[in-house]
C-alpha cells in the first residue's frame, strides 16, 4: 500500500522530465467545517517553468526545479496572491524523497510549522508567545494532507510565461479577496485567460455567475477539446494517508444547495412551492453533475505520464537527482 501511494504521491513530478512547459489548474476538494458549509473547494495554478524567488516574487526556474503553485488567499499577510514551490505546497517538505507515505495530524502540524519557521517567517510570524500562529496560512503548505487535488494541464510558451511573470511582479499585491466576486477561482480564471482568452469562464446556469473551481476545470477541459492542437493532460494527487478526515467531492453553487444535507430540505421545499425556482434548480443540478473531475482526470491520464511518474518516484525514494 505504501509503495502504491508513493507512486501516486509523486504524480505531478512528471514535470521534472517534461520537454515542454505548461500551466496547470489545480482543482482541490473541500475539507473541514468550512468545506461542509461551502463544498466548492479551492483553485490554484501550478507552473512548471515559473518558480518563486520568494512567496511574492516570481522568476524563471533553473534546470531541475519543479515550479511553483500560485493562488489567491484571504487572510495571509495581507497579500492577494502567494507563490510556493510545488513539493512544499503539496507535502510541507523540501525534497521529494522526504514525502511521507502517511502522516498523523500531529505530524502534519509539525511539518507545516517547520516549513513556516524556515521559509515563511516574515509573512507568517510566530504568535506572541513564540508558538505556532493560527490562521489560513496552513493552506500554503501541505495541501495533500487535507484533500485530494485534480490537475488539468495545458501547454504554454516561454513568451507567455515571461509575460505573466512580468505582470504579477509589477502589479500591486494587496489583498483583494471576495468570496463572491474575487475568490480563488476568479484568480485562476484570470491567470489562465491571460494565456488563452475565454478558456475559463463563469456559469450562470450552475453557479448563478459566481466563479467556482469546478466550473474553472470544466470550462478548461471543454476548451482543450476544442483546441486539440494544444497538448492537454490531467492527473490526480491523492490525499495522504493518515488520521486527517478525508476531503469530499467538489460541487458547484446550486449543486451544493441541492445535494448538501443542511440545505436540501429548505431548498426542496422552496422549489416545490415555486415552480419557477424548482425547474432552474433541477437544470443546474444536472448541469453541475455532468462534470466529474475524478472521472475526467482518470480518463485523460495517459500511460506515458504514468511511466514517467513511476520513474521519478523510484528516483526520489533512492535519493537520485
Amino acid at each position: 500500500m505504501s509503495r502504491s501511494f508513493a507512486l501516486r504521491a509523486a504524480l505531478i513530478l512528471v514535470t521534472l522530465t517534461a520537454a515542454r512547459a505548461d500551466v496547470t489548474l489545480l482543482l482541490e476538494e473541500p475539507y473541514g467545517n468550512f468545506g461542509g458549509m461551502n463544498p466548492t473547494g479551492h483553485a490554484a495554478v501550478y507552473f512548471s517553468r515559473i518558480c518563486a524567488a520568494s512567496p511574492t516574487l516570481l522568476r524563471r526556474c533553473e534546470p531541475g526545479e519543479t515550479g511553483a503553485v500560485i493562488s489567491r488567499y484571504h487572510r495571509v499577510g495581507g497579500y492577494d496572491w502567494l507563490a510556493i514551490p510545488l513539493v512544499p505546497y503539496l507535502y510541507a517538505v523540501d525534497r521529494p524523497a522526504e514525502i511521507p507515505t502517511s502522516a498523523t495530524r500531529e505530524e502534519v502540524a509539525s511539518l507545516r510549522d517547520q516549513y513556516r519557521r524556515s521559509h515563511l517567517e516574515q509573512i507568517v510570524p510566530d504568535a506572541g508567545d513564540g508558538a505556532t500562529p493560527d490562521g489560513d496560512w496552513t493552506q500554503l503548505v501541505g495541501e495533500a494532507y487535507d484533500r485530494t487535488l485534480y490537475g488539468f494541464t495545458i501547454e504554454t510558451t516561454e513568451q507567455q510565461d515571461d509575460a505573466l511573470m512580468a505582470k504579477l511582479n509589477s502589479a500591486s499585491n494587496h489583498v483583494r479577496f471576495h468570496l463572491l466576486f474575487r475568490n480563488c477561482a476568479d484568480f485562476a480564471r484570470n491567470i489562465i485567460d491571460d494565456y488563452y482568452p475565454r478558456a475559463v469562464h463563469r456559469s450562470f446556469t450552475a453557479d448563478i455567475g459566481i466563479m467556482t473551481p469546478k466550473q474553472a476545470a470544466k470550462s478548461l477541459v471543454h476548451y482543450s477539446r476544442k483546441h486539440s492542437d494544444l497538448d492537454f493532460s490531467t492527473f490526480i494527487i491523492p490525499q495522504v494517508l493518515g488520521d486527517t478526515p478525508r476531503s469530499s467531492s467538489v460541487k458547484g453553487v446550486l449543486e451544493s444547495l441541492i445535494k448538501s444535507k443542511r440545505y436540501a430540505v429548505p431548498v426542496v421545499a422552496l422549489a416545490a412551492l415555486h415552480p419557477y425556482v424548482g425547474a432552474p434548480l433541477v437544470i443546474a443540478c444536472l448541469h453541475g453533475s455532468s462534470f466529474d473531475p475524478e472521472k475526467v482526470a482518470r480518463e485523460d491520464e495517459g500511460p506515458s505520464v504514468r511511466s514517467t511518474i513511476m520513474t521519478k518516484a523510484q528516483q526520489a525514494r533512492r535519493g537520485d537527482p
